[in-house]
C-alpha cells in the first residue's frame, strides 16, 4: 500500500475551518489550531486516505492497532463525532480537542466526562456504566485488578456520588462529586499542544516536521 502523497496532504482537509474562526470558539490558539490541522491530516491519512478520521484510524492513533476493540475509545469517537455521521471532520476535531484543553471551564470537561460515562445516553449513570468503563480505563491501560477491587471503585464512587441513594448518578449529583473530587477529571487536560501528539503516539508532528 503506497503512501498518501504530500499533494494529499496540501489539501485542506474535509470540515475545514479557518483557524481564527476556531480559536475564536474554542480554548485554543490560532497557532495551536494550525498545528492540530497539521495532524488531522496525517491521521486521516493513515487507513483510507480520505481526509477524515474513521473509528479504524482514530483507534490506530490510540492504540497503534486498527483491530483492538475497547469501549473507551468508542466512546472518545462517538462524543468526537458531533454529526453522528461515523468520521470526525476538522471542525469537530478541534472543537472536541477543546475540552482537554488546560483553559477549558471545569464545567464543560464535567459535562464531557458525564456523557463519557452515560454509555446509553439515559441521562443518567447507572452502576453496570461506571462498571463497564472502569474495566475499558483499565484494559487501554493494560492494568489489571481482581474483580472485587473494580467493585470496591464502582461502590466508593456511588456511595460517594449517588445523593439521593436510587441507585444512579444524575448530571447534578456528578457535578457535586466532581467539586469534591476533582481527580476525577485528571485525564480531562492536557498541558500542552505536544501532548496532544503523545496521545496520538502514532502521529508525531515534530518528528514529521520536515516531511
Amino acid at each position: 500500500m503506497g503512501c498518501a502523497s504530500s499533494k494529499q496532504f496540501g489539501k485542506r482537509a474535509p470540515g475545514y475551518e479557518e483557524p481564527d474562526v476556531l480559536a475564536s470558539e474554542t480554548s485554543f490558539s490560532v497557532n495551536e489550531v494550525e498545528a492540530l490541522h497539521e495532524l488531522y491530516k496525517k491521521m486521516s491519512f493513515s487507513i483510507l486516505k480520505d481526509g477524515l478520521i474513521h473509528k479504524e484510524e482514530f483507534q490506530f492513533a490510540l492504540f497503534r492497532n486498527s483491530k483492538r476493540a475497547n469501549l473507551f475509545m468508542d466512546r472518545v469517537f462517538d462524543l468526537f463525532d458531533l454529526k453522528r455521521n461515523g468520521v470526525i471532520d476538522f471542525g469537530e476535531f478541534v472543537r472536541s480537542l477543546s475540552i482537554f484543553h488546560p483553559k477549558t471551564a471545569t464545567s464543560e470537561k464535567t459535562t464531557f466526562a458525564f456523557k463519557l460515562y452515560d454509555l446509553r445516553g439515559t441521562g443518567y449513570i447507572e452502576k453496570e456504566e461506571l462498571r463497564e468503563m472502569v474495566l475499558a480505563l483499565l484494559d487501554e491501560s493494560d492494568l489489571c485488578l481482581s474483580d472485587s477491587t473494580v467493585e470496591a471503585i464502582v461502590d466508593n464512587t456511588f456511595s460517594q456520588a449517588d445523593a439521593n441513594g436510587d441507585g444512579k448518578i444524575d448530571p447534578k449529583e456528578w457535578e457535586e462529586f466532581v467539586k469534591k473530587n476533582p481527580s476525577a477529571l485528571r485525564n480531562m487536560s492536557l498541558p500542552y499542544l505536544q501532548d496532544v501528539a503523545m496521545v496520538f503516539p502514532s502521529f508525531d508532528m515534530r518528528s514529521e516536521a520536515n516531511d
